[in-house]
């Protein structure tokens, strides 16, 4: 090497320093180390320093460690048990409201009937997520809610998970009564469980752009679960795959904003007021519909 060195890379590391002679010499620049009170220094002809600064540059992106997995359930018993929660709340909501086939002024008021919310009863999109047509309807959604719930609720919170099923529910009944057509109504809360399905799509899938240590598994499988799932309950004949389509969609659009939100995931208070806030929105609902009877 040439008498005029320059100094390039200085490290504590004497293994690092010998990977970087190493990578240097692969690139056919000589390069010397010096070891000395303050570390390990890689010295290089002066002539060569800025081709050799690109080198390690270079291989420092290829070497650099992977992020570490963002944890999913940092906020304790309050995310985990979230839409566990809301599952029983449904438990409930059958037991007084009882099945359709009773004919209950609970349908009649709270069904998602297209030519009423065309009349003006928008809440007829939020009270048709809390009835069901019968025991097999309400265990299967309660069972789903759980497990997707639980996800998404583990990444953004319990608070803001509740408000994506719930605005993505509401939204896929609202766009299906408008294009269904008067004939149309439809209860249960599996539009907001897909909607629920489409946020975790689209959240994992934003994670691992953005260089979580997010699998390929874990990025797509709520995508997969969701097509899957579809198919499924596509094949029962009162099934809505409109709105269930409707809600995954309003689901993944608001993915990028919950993830968003994500950092007030451990605020558990502020998690607690926007859970209840959400309940709220759905008595008021319920009160604006028998208001109307």
């Amino acid at each position: 090497m040439d008498d005029a060195t320059a100094p390039l890379r200085v490290t504590l590391d004497q293994r690092r320093a010998d990977d970087w002679a190493l990578a240097l010499l692969s690139a056919g620049i000589e390069s010397r180390i010096d070891a000395s009170a303050s570390g390990y220094l890689v010295l290089v002809a002066a002539t060569e320093r800025l081709r050799a600064d690109r080198v390690l540059e270079a291989f420092d992106a290829e070497n650099r460690p992977p992020l570490p997995e963002e944890p999913e359930h940092r906020d304790g018993h309050g995310t985990s048990l979230a839409a566990v929660v809301v599952a029983v709340l449904l438990c409930i909501a059958f037991v007084i409201t009882g099945p359709g086939e009773w004919d209950s002024v609970w349908f009649k008021q709270g069904a998602a009937t297209a030519w009423r919310i065309d009349q003006g009863e928008v809440w007829r999109a939020v009270t048709a997520l809390t009835l069901h047509a019968n025991f097999p309807h309400l265990v299967a959604n309660a069972a789903t809610l759980v497990i997707f719930g639980t996800a998404l609720c583990g990444l953004v919170g319990a608070g803001v998970g509740i408000w994506v099923l719930l605005l993505a529910g509401t939204a896929g009944n609202w766009l299906t009564a408008m294009l269904r057509g008067s004939a149309h109504s439809a209860v249960g809360a599996s539009t907001a469980i897909f909607g629920g399905i489409g946020a975790l799509a689209a959240i994992q899938l934003i994670r691992r752009r953005r260089g979580a240590a997010v699998s390929a598994w874990k990025a797509w499988a709520p995508l997969a679960a969701g097509l899957a799932l579809l198919g499924f309950l596509g094949t029962a004949p009162e099934s809505d795959v409109l709105a269930h389509l409707f809600g995954f969609a309003t689901g993944a659009l608001l993915g990028p904003a919950a993830l968003r939100a994500a950092g007030w995931r451990d605020r558990q208070m502020l998690q607690l007021a926007l859970s209840l806030a959400a309940g709220a929105i759905v008595v008021i609902a319920w009160i604006a519909a028998f208001s109307r009877a």
